[in-house]
Parts: C-alpha cells; sequence; structure tokens
C-alpha cells in the first residue's frame, strides 16, 4: 500500500516541478538583479557548448565565440535553470527513493538476523537435550549391565532407586 502512494507522490512531485519550473523562467526574464546575473552565466555555458561541439566535430577551438544577444542569453538561462530544477526534483526523489528502499532492506536484514538467531539458540538447545538423553541412555546401559536381563525389564525400579540416590547426595 504505502509503495504505490510514495511512486504516485514521487510522480506527482516530478509534475508539478514542471510549472515551477515555468515559473522560474519567467521571474528570471523579469527580475533585474536577476537577470544580469543569468546573461553572464548563459555567456558562459554558450562559449561551453560551442567548443565541445567544435571538439567534437573536428573544428577550429581557437576561433573567436560571438556571445548571444541579451534575449537569447535570458532565453537560455531560463531553459537551463527550468531543466535544472526539474533534473534536482527528481534526482532528490531517487536519492529519497534509494534510501527508503535500503532502510527497507536494513530492517528485513535485522529480521532475518533474530530468526537465525533463534533457530541457532533452538539448535543449542536441542544439542543439550540430546546429550542428555545420551547421558541417561548411558545410565540405562550401565544399570542393565549390572543386573543383567531381569535388570532391564525393571526399569521402573532402577528409576526409583537413581531418583532416590539423587535425593540422598
Amino acid at each position: 500500500m504505502v509503495l504505490p502512494l510514495l511512486k504516485l507522490g514521487t510522480l506527482a512531485l516530478k509534475t508539478l516541478s514542471k510549472p515551477i519550473a515555468s515559473r522560474l523562467k519567467q521571474q528570471a526574464a523579469i527580475h533585474p538583479k536577476f537577470r544580469a546575473s543569468i546573461i553572464g552565466f548563459a555567456q558562459a555555458n554558450h562559449r561551453l557548448t560551442t567548443n565541445i561541439q567544435r571538439r567534437i566535430y573536428g573544428h577550429a577551438t581557437d576561433v573567436e565565440i560571438r556571445p548571444l544577444n541579451e534575449e537569447k542569453a535570458v532565453q537560455a538561462a531560463g531553459d537551463l535553470i527550468g531543466e535544472l530544477f526539474v533534473f534536482s526534483v527528481a534526482g532528490l526523489a531517487l536519492i529519497f527513493e534509494v534510501q527508503r528502499s535500503a532502510r527497507s532492506e536494513a530492517k528485513k536484514e535485522e529480521a532475518r538476523k533474530q530468526e537465525l538467531e533463534i533457530l541457532r539458540r533452538r539448535d543449542e538447545d536441542l544439542a543439550k537435550e540430546l546429550e542428555c538423553l545420551n547421558q541417561k541412555i548411558q545410565e540405562l546401559e550401565q544399570h542393565a549391565k549390572g543386573k543383567g536381563l531381569a535388570g532391564v525389564f525393571d526399569l521402573k525400579n532402577i528409576q526409583t532407586q537413581d531418583a532416590n540416590s539423587t535425593k540422598s547426595h
């Protein structure tokens, strides 16, 4: 029950992050201080991606790169901010899911360890009980050897004698 609700919540969070990203892009274009800072960011991103593309296609990288005009820079930066926001929300949701899964596995592992410990104790108790029974069998065999065949059939008297002898000690 929890897992489907959690997955639904994650999907809803991703879906809600897209309009928030759009709103961030709009505000980036309007707010003057933010606009000035993202233009520099967009120009740096433009230079980096252009250099990477030139290297990939084997073009000269020492050629000067023309900067983007202000509107294209704002648009590019706004798109990048929106994508980064959606990506970061998805990344956080993924991290949350992995941690939740790890906690669940840790609980299961702890339950397995406790079950194994219970089985180990039970095995030890059974081994002690078996040892005790073997010891009693050996005692009975010794009594039977001492009294002969008639002693084997008179086990009730042997047991009462053993009980009396242990009480007197």
